[in-house]
């Protein structure tokens, strides 16, 4: 392959020997070059990173993968870059997309759908489908800032792949439910720490609405009901993930005592309430649609919801 299209494939890890060795052989005969930035792991990541050539970078564990991803970025020598999480995998049919982009001269960064596996199932619903990400781009086309889970910025122009499972990312994500949690816990940690450092005063409604608001725009609004029961059970995890998030920042603010204001508690909880009538009903509502008794018995409980709603 010509200098001027190589492929650099830059991982970041900590402690993913479970995982790492599938995603390196995935791309075995795709890169041309292998960065590992080895957040410090203390299992065989190293060595298996070294058994498929790759060059190891090892850095200080931290909380979040952004600034060791910019890391392994700057030490990426390909014109083209492919970014992947240790438990991510690519299919034939995407490497063979991906080097057919390198030919192009009006391309600087590419958006890939990903499938999510999740406690073993891939999710179509959710919000985890087509779940476009950036991962290949030209070098110093795209770079990461520091917050957790923030969008990349970008230069030039950009390409979206058609979201079809041929041409698609694989990610092996949530293995387990304690794996799930597991993680909850730490991210929740990174971003209370992120909303207290901009001085963000938590409310009640923090508490009772945004939980429900996750739950209904993942099993509602996205459809996660069509994933079954996985998808009822991620998005409850889901609901109770945002929900830590400001428990933690209360416990990190000291966990001090504080009456509860009886007309907020009522309000937050009857808006609550409201949001889910309202999506569940909506669900009902196109379930039912060939049954006019049902219909208009779910029309009069939404408008006793919209009633009796405390502002």
């Amino acid at each position: 392959m010509p200098k001027s299209t190589l492929i650099s494939v830059v991982i970041n890890v900590r402690n993913e020997a479970a995982n790492l060795e599938h995603c390196l052989k995935s791309i075995s005969d795709f890169a041309n070059e292998i960065i590992i930035t080895d957040m410090s792991s203390t299992d065989d990541s190293a060595k298996i990173a070294l058994k498929y050539g790759a060059k190891v970078i090892t850095i200080k564990p931290a909380k979040v993968v952004e600034h060791a991803r910019n890391i392994g970025l700057a030490k990426a020598s390909g014109k083209w870059i492919l970014l992947l999480d240790p438990d991510e995998y690519l299919r034939k049919t995407l490497k063979k997309e991906l080097l057919s982009i390198t030919s192009r001269s009006d391309i600087d960064f590419v958006k890939i759908p990903r499938m999510n596996f999740i406690f073993g199932k891939w999710l179509r619903h959710s919000n985890m489908w087509p779940d476009y990400l950036i991962r290949f781009f030209k070098k110093d086309s795209v770079n990461w800032k520091r917050e957790i889970h923030s969008q990349p910025t970008t230069k030039g122009n950009g390409l979206t792949l058609l979201d079809s499972n041929k041409l698609a990312l694989r990610h092996r994500n949530y293995p387990t439910v304690s794996d799930f949690v597991y993680r909850a816990l730490r991210y929740s940690g990174v971003q209370a720490d992120e909303l207290k450092a901009q001085n963000y005063k938590i409310k009640l409604s923090d508490l009772l609405l945004k939980p429900t608001q996750e739950f209904n725009s993942r099993f509602f609004a996205a459809e996660g009901f069509k994933d079954g029961l996985h998808g009822l059970i991620f998005s409850l995890l889901q609901a109770f993930a945002i929900s830590l998030i400001y428990i933690r920042l209360w416990e990190k603010n000291g966990a001090s005592e504080k009456a509860l204001v009886k007309e907020s508690f009522v309000s937050g909880s009857q808006e609550s309430i409201y949001e889910y009538g309202y999506w569940f009903s909506k669900y009902f509502r196109n379930e039912y649609s060939h049954n006019p008794i049902k219909n208009l018995f779910i029309k009069i409980r939404q408008v006793f919801n919209r009633l009796t709603k405390n502002y």
